[in-house]
């Protein structure tokens, strides 16, 4: 893919999260620390799922493939963000920039999809247990992934696209600690009409689409729970669906705030953007691994088998 830009800009500013360096000192540390725990939660979780044969099973399949979503989105935000705490000149070139924003919404739309196959999962292990092992076949567990990829890729190619033919006025600043769209906007002199409204229907689509198919499978897994009879088996369906109940909380819930609200320069920008890029691909290992028995008892087989 070319980037290419007509304007005069060449590289933007990127503002950051604070021009004390005292602070950033501070904050590149803390970063450090959450890009390392992200990694060793992450690579932990593969490396458990790949390794115990007791985790052999669509859920964990979709887990896996979530872990190295999460490596992969934190590795396209974190590591230029601890760059620039070290750096005075805090700029990024416009190909960098487009190239980021592209990255983004390829991770965290197959994160979105990913997310949505995950509820779908749980909704045929317990509406259809007798079924289960037929519906979800290794077969469609791997097309299934594909598909969020290949969704995710087409829509990220489409809006990487459309911004290439954006024009840049003089003022280089972006008051973000990374590139983002709607971030661009305010620096452009072209009229963005066209382009945000098409990422309003991406964002509509693409994430509020996952969004509400995680809402009705969540609907029926309810029911199904509420009617089970055994207090022991409700309470073995719920601990099964907390821990993919809070990532979906935790991701989209920042993630739709951040793409439908209107960019305002603030903090808030800044904060919901650390949610769902930095933060929730740091706790999701966490999660699944304190609230899942299986991962915990896989981990000590796991320890066991290597140390």
């Amino acid at each position: 893919m070319i980037l290419r830009n007509y304007s005069t800009i060449t590289e933007f500013i990127l503002m950051g999260l604070s021009d004390d360096p005292h602070i950033e000192a501070l904050l590149f540390v803390v970063f450090l620390v959450i890009y390392f725990l992200t990694l060793m939660g992450n690579l932990m979780m593969l490396l458990v799922i790949r390794a115990d044969a007791h985790l052999k099973t669509p859920m964990y399949f979709f887990l896996s493939n979530l872990s190295f979503l999460d490596i992969c989105f934190s590795s396209v935000t974190v590591p230029k963000l601890l760059e620039d705490l070290l750096s005075e000149k805090k700029t990024i070139s416009v190909e960098g920039c487009l190239a980021q924003v592209f990255f983004v919404f390829i991770t965290a739309g197959t994160e979105a999809f990913l997310l949505s196959v995950m509820a779908y999962d749980r909704y045929a292990a317990i509406c259809h247990p007798l079924l289960y092992g037929q519906v979800m076949s290794s077969h469609l567990c791997v097309r299934l992934v594909l598909v969020s990829w290949g969704l995710a890729s087409l829509n990220s190619f489409v809006i990487v696209l459309l911004a290439v033919n954006l024009n840049f006025c003089e003022d280089q600043t972006i008051h973000h600690y990374i590139c983002e769209l709607p971030s661009l906007f305010p620096l452009s002199c072209s009229v963005i009409s066209t382009i945000v409204n098409i990422l309003i229907c991406s964002i509509l689509l693409h994430g509020l689409g996952p969004f509400f198919l995680i809402f009705f499978s969540y609907v029926r897994i309810i029911s199904a729970i509420l009617s089970i009879s055994s207090t022991t088996g409700r309470s073995k369906a719920f601990s099964t669906c907390s821990s993919h109940l809070t990532a979906v909380i935790l991701f989209f819930g920042s993630g739709l705030i951040r793409y439908l609200m209107p960019t305002s320069g603030s903090s808030l920008d800044l904060y919901f953007s650390l949610q769902y890029s930095v933060v929730t691909p740091m706790v999701n290992p966490l999660i699944y691994s304190l609230k899942n028995k299986e991962v915990k008892a896989a981990v000590k087989r796991t320890l066991r088998k290597y140390l």
